[in-house]
């Protein structure tokens, strides 16, 4: 029986997930006409389920398949995952008017990529996959001149990826300039890792001096560590599409050689947790708490002496609404 949870903070919900989140929920409530999201506004299923629910709000992975939306889609909220500039261009194409709920944080990686392009670099993208969004967004910056690069340590695979270079063997035009960005919510550790392994080979590689990896992935891994040795056993609530919360699932698994993954308490029915006593708990920066507090009440109902302990400080962070920019008149309003 579970004695004593151990509950991670920070958990769930960061500031650039709370931002783009409202963005979509405001815009929704204002628009006249259906409101189409650019990719899941962030990676957890419930999020987008229950935006969908509340009715005006459709997902779309491709800005082509807003043709066939109904009559009135003028409007494209892009995810904070990030988009490239051929995505933004399409839009305007198009006719649409854009709310750029894009973490802040990853256009700080932006920034980055298309200030080392202008001077020649070549980028060495650090990322856990050539085909997440926010990897495919950075990219598309400076597609000529970026070459993604696979995290060290990484064991959540979706199937081979091709568009991985290893940090062992990857080339560049000239060793002499060439830079390293990051996705922003990959393991601080095997991030490091591979740092060192492209600073040795390649010498004079520059590293920008702010890390990419952004405040909330690192809290949310310091977390963890700080709880597992208390523990016998991690559960972390995640979409499998979401990298930091699989990164989370990876690390507390090292850390104590347990660690199962969950969405909701529905997937406890699946779960033999016989033998364990103490039991820690974290969530992916995309996880609503609601969800945690599920898991939590039915331990409880299993143990009301459930001992409940939570480790930690929250984050005090908060990022500007995005404002809606209206399409350049001379384009043509296809979409009416």
């Amino acid at each position: 029986m579970i004695e004593r949870i151990h509950l991670a903070k920070p958990r769930g919900f960061c500031a650039g997930v709370v931002m783009a989140i409202g963005a979509v929920e405001k815009a929704a409530r204002q628009e006249t006409g259906p409101l189409t999201v650019y990719h899941s506004i962030v990676h957890n299923h419930t999020v987008v389920e229950r935006l969908e629910r509340q009715g005006g709000v459709q997902f779309v992975e491709s800005l082509d398949d807003i043709s066939g939306l109904p009559q009135g889609s003028e409007t494209v909220v892009f995810s904070a995952h990030g988009v490239s500039p051929a995505v933004r261009e399409r839009a305007r194409s198009l006719g649409l008017a854009t709310i750029d709920a894009t973490c802040p944080l990853v256009t700080k990686v932006h920034t980055e990529a298309k200030k080392y392009a202008r001077e020649g670099y070549t980028i060495l993208l650090i990322g856990d996959s050539a085909r997440h969004q926010e990897v495919i967004g950075t990219r598309g910056e400076a597609p000529e001149q970026t070459i993604v690069v696979g995290v060290l340590g990484q064991r959540h695979k979706e199937g081979p990826d091709e568009g991985l270079h290893d940090p062992y063997t990857v080339e560049v035009p000239d060793p002499g300039r060439v830079v390293v960005l990051t996705q922003t919510t990959l393991s601080v550790d095997d991030t490091r890792r591979t740092v060192d392994i492209l600073r040795g080979r390649f010498p004079a590689l520059v590293v920008p001096p702010s890390e990419d990896l952004c405040y909330a992935t690192k809290n949310r891994q310091d977390a963890v560590k700080a709880i597992a040795p208390q523990v016998d056993a991690f559960l972390v609530l995640t979409s499998p599409h979401s990298s930091n919360g699989m990164r989370l699932l990876e690390l507390a698994r090292d850390l104590c050689g347990r660690a199962e993954r969950l969405e909701t308490a529905a997937d406890l029915a699946g779960l033999d947790l016989t033998g364990i006593k103490a039991l820690g708990i974290t969530s992916a920066a995309s996880t609503p708490d609601d969800l945690v507090q599920e898991v939590v009440a039915h331990f409880r109902a299993l143990n009301p002496a459930l001992d409940v302990v939570e480790e930690g400080e929250w984050e005090n962070i908060e990022f500007r609404e995005p404002r809606k920019i209206l399409p350049t008149q001379e384009l043509p309003r296809t979409m009416r």
